[in-house]
């Protein structure tokens, strides 16, 4: 028979789980603090431990290592009543298997406690987070899909291993880049990020690895590139999948050596930053398609962490909007601290293609409109689709949606009007527009974009 010992200074709640976890067919005791727990687990040997995180004395966290050292084998579940990011990493780096929400559900308690003892493997759906801000920065999620985002970080933040966010743009791909290099051995040193598309191709090179004086027109001082700034830190490269092919090859050196040379160097430099990359583009199509090059691809995949669109974390959406509310009444220097349950609905019930990034631009415009201390459905109605209370007729929303375009007729028809006014000199066309030549020919070959017959066409 398997032996659970339960370590919970809630003695009410903690006999609950003792009786139903007993009913399950395991032997089962109860201990109300670390050092009774301790001294009882001496004995008991118990094959997996439920242990609260904040209990008087010392807490869940602080005797947390002494089980493990006591118990090398045991599994622990940690459970708590409070939303805190920064514990459900803390826990999984001390060593614990899951993380469970008060009120506690028991069917997730049931598959946490079958799998780890079944299966000696490690549960996946029960942490619960919140809300926890860095400074500007915060990362919220209590759905299923973000707690499993918040674990990963929490396995990951402990070693070196290349990580790669993916997810949709405003998903929030940097804050879990930021999250997982706080909670690195790596947090002493700086967090340097560079968008790989914003960056002209030919002086990407440069940005990234530095260069030498006098190596190019223009070059003269000689200057660190990202990757030395970013030395024993992190460095965050966003819009991977953007990189030329040439820079790819450089990267991938860099990776396999640890060592790089800046532009119009001779002597090599080494490394030790932490590399994590992130992109909106699926890179498994684009290696595919011969856009992206197979053994980077492999190199970068060591981790990887998606982030969900946020219309597939709905629930969410009440603790986003408290953080981002602050955010924004503290930038606007203005005190709007409630909602009308219209606008929640309205949210709710809108699929958000921008994502947190687009629900934030939402909120500062609202805030931006609103007169008092509430925020009304008026002041997003109209806004955004799917919303209640909208004084704009069927009709009339139609007619306008007609004289409207899409992002992808926008940027289709300023990337051609770029285009014919360089006479399709595509080196020019990156330059004015801000964008790499891989970018650039993936948006001439998704819009079908066709230079005239008597257009110039600069070499590849």
């Amino acid at each position: 028979m398997k032996r659970i010992l339960i370590v919970d200074d809630d003695i009410a709640g903690g006999r609950t789980l003792q009786l139903h976890l007993s009913s399950q067919g395991y032997d089962v005791v109860l201990e109300n603090d670390v050092d009774a727990g301790l001294t009882k687990a001496a004995v008991f040997q118990p094959d997996l431990i439920v242990l609260d995180i904040r209990m008087p004395g010392r807490s869940g966290l602080e005797g947390l290592p002494d089980f493990k050292a006591a118990l090398p084998a045991v599994q622990v579940i940690m459970i708590t009543a409070f939303h805190d990011m920064e514990s459900t990493i803390k826990a999984m780096q001390l060593g614990a298997e899951d993380y469970i929400h008060k009120p506690i559900d028991i069917d997730e308690l049931d598959a946490a406690v079958s799998k780890l003892l079944n299966r000696n493997g490690i549960g996946s759906d029960t942490i619960e987070s919140e809300l926890v801000a860095q400074g500007p920065l915060a990362m919220v999620g209590r759905s299923r899909v973000m707690k499993e985002v918040f674990k990963t970080i929490g396995l990951v933040a402990g070693n070196s291993a290349i990580v790669l966010i993916t997810g949709e743009s405003g998903t929030g791909k940097e804050l879990v880049a930021r999250a997982i290099h706080r909670s690195s051995r790596h947090a002493d040193g700086p967090f340097i990020a560079v968008n790989c598309a914003a960056v002209v191709e030919s002086l990407l090179e440069s940005e990234m690895f530095g260069h030498v004086k006098g190596a190019f027109t223009g070059a003269v001082t000689t200057q660190h590139g990202k990757f030395a700034l970013a030395e024993n830190g992190t460095i965050f490269l966003d819009e991977i999948g953007e990189m030329s092919p040439a820079m790819q090859a450089k990267l991938l050196r860099l990776i396999q050596y640890k060592e790089f040379t800046p532009v119009g160097g001779k002597k090599t430099q080494v490394s030790n930053a932490r590399i994590i990359a992130a992109t909106n583009l699926d890179l498994a199509e684009l290696v595919k398609k011969g856009g992206f090059r197979e053994d980077l691809f492999y190199r970068l995949q060591v981790v990887n962490i998606h982030v969900p669109p946020l219309r597939e974390r709905k629930e969410d959406i009440v603790d986003l909007v408290q953080i981002l509310l602050g955010r924004v009444n503290q930038e606007l220097e203005k005190n709007v601290t409630q909602l009308d349950r219209e606008v929640l609905q309205c949210f709710e019930a809108y699929d958000w293609p921008g994502n947190v990034r687009e629900l934030e631009n939402q909120l500062m415009r609202a805030v931006s409109l609103c007169q008092g201390d509430t925020l009304t459905v008026d002041l997003v109605a109209g806004q955004i689709d799917g919303n209640a209370g909208s004084d704009t007729s069927q009709e009339e929303t139609s007619r306008q949606n007609d004289r409207l375009q899409s992002l992808e007729q926008v940027e289709s028809e300023h990337v051609k009007n770029v285009l014919d006014t360089v006479d399709w000199h595509r080196g020019q066309a990156c330059e004015i527009l801000g964008i790499s030549r891989p970018r650039l020919r993936r948006i001439i070959a998704n819009h079908n974009l066709l230079p005239p017959n008597d257009a110039y066409l600069d070499e590849e």
